[in-house]
């Protein structure tokens, strides 16, 4: 049999890296090289292939080298988020198979609004929430604090300290912020205290072509409270300005080990909202659990971060690696092209320390 063609897919950086929210974006370089290296020592023949503003490169590969499967890491151009579904939809128009999630669910899952919409109406507990589209601000009676949040970002991009508000002046003022910064529409969310957790969910092989939900160990973002004068919210600072006070106070404890009570009233909800936004292959829930031990779902990537410790460290603890993973997935869309790899074409390489 000869070496099965993959096509590596990636965003090219274009925010410049001095630019405030270029850590968000260049992380895709590094997950990119650390795929690219699994997928190779597995046995594929690999290309890779970054793309920004023009998506003709990735037209002309497919047509000319032909891929029997594409790796899709492409997140979207932080300038064109966009982008990031329209990727996707390139390669179902062009019938080639691909890793991650179909471009129908990337639009929801990067649609707060119609995410809040799907979630309530498929019963998933969610914060009682109001969209804003232009000024002025209605009256908000979900109660103090609330949480605005711009609507088409990810990876906490204009989430901040002044992001929280405990009166309708201060609502007033951070949604016109939003509004100009980032545009319609505006996400206000009821607040909820209590301990944050991020729940990735996989689709695990349990056959030839058969593949279950598995709900990984969750991770923790610990916010430290010995300082009330920052709210316990993971920022953009926290996510990723690793100096920044904010970092500091929001631990990330991974491989969490929820009691046998808590863990069976997550996994429904997690199983829940993963085919509600009908993902594909893998995601990621941001969760709180409040004082009363309910579960609210915040929000559905279903295009998470690859590389994530909290991805990596939940694959470990039940006894799997990463490369693992990697192969796994792009076996995943080969049986969705109908390409059957037999035993023994690939290989998982050893697993290699990851920070």
């Amino acid at each position: 049999m000869r070496p099965l063609a993959l096509l590596l897919l990636y965003n090219e950086p274009v925010l410049p890296i001095d630019h405030p929210n270029a850590n968000s974006e260049y992380d895709i370089l590094e997950t990119a090289d650390d795929a690219y290296q699994v997928l190779r020592e597995a046995g594929f023949a690999v290309q890779k292939l970054g793309i920004h503003y023009d998506p003709q490169p990735l037209l002309d590969v497919i047509r000319q080298q032909k891929p029997d499967v594409v790796f899709n890491l492409f997140e979207g151009l932080a300038t064109q988020t966009g982008t990031e579904v329209g990727a996707a939809a390139l390669l179902e128009w062009l019938n080639i198979p691909f890793t991650g999630c179909p471009s129908a669910c990337l639009t929801l899952g990067r649609d707060k609004v119609r995410t809040k919409y799907l979630l309530a109406a498929a019963g998933i507990p969610t914060p009682d929430y109001m969209v804003i589209d232009a000024l002025p601000v209605p009256s908000w009676n979900g109660g103090w604090p609330a949480i605005v949040k711009p609507v088409f970002q990810d990876a906490s991009v204009g989430i901040d300290q002044e992001s929280v508000v405990t009166s309708q002046k201060q609502l007033v003022e951070r949604v016109a912020y939003v509004l100009e910064r980032y545009g319609p529409p505006v996400l206000v969310e009821q607040f909820i205290f209590g301990r944050e957790f991020h729940v990735n969910i996989i689709e695990e092989r349990t056959s030839a072509n058969r593949r279950t939900l598995r709900v990984l160990p969750v991770t923790e973002v610990a916010f430290s409270d010995d300082d009330k004068t920052l709210w316990p919210v993971y920022t953009f600072k926290a996510k990723w300005q690793e100096h920044s006070e904010e970092f500091a106070k929001a631990e990330i404890r991974t491989a969490i080990t929820l009691p046998p009570e808590l863990q069976s009233e997550l996994e429904p909800i997690a199983h829940k909202a993963y085919h509600t936004l009908q993902c594909r292959d893998y995601a990621r829930l941001d969760v709180r659990l409040d004082a009363h031990g309910q579960f609210y779902v915040l929000e559905v990537n279903p295009n998470p971060y690859l590389n994530s410790i909290t991805l990596v460290d939940g694959l470990k603890a039940i006894g799997r690696s990463y490369e693992w993973w990697v192969v796994e997935m792009a076996l995943a869309a080969l049986d969705r092209g109908g390409i059957h790899v037999p035993d023994g074409v690939l290989r998982i390489p050893p697993p290699v320390a990851r920070v």
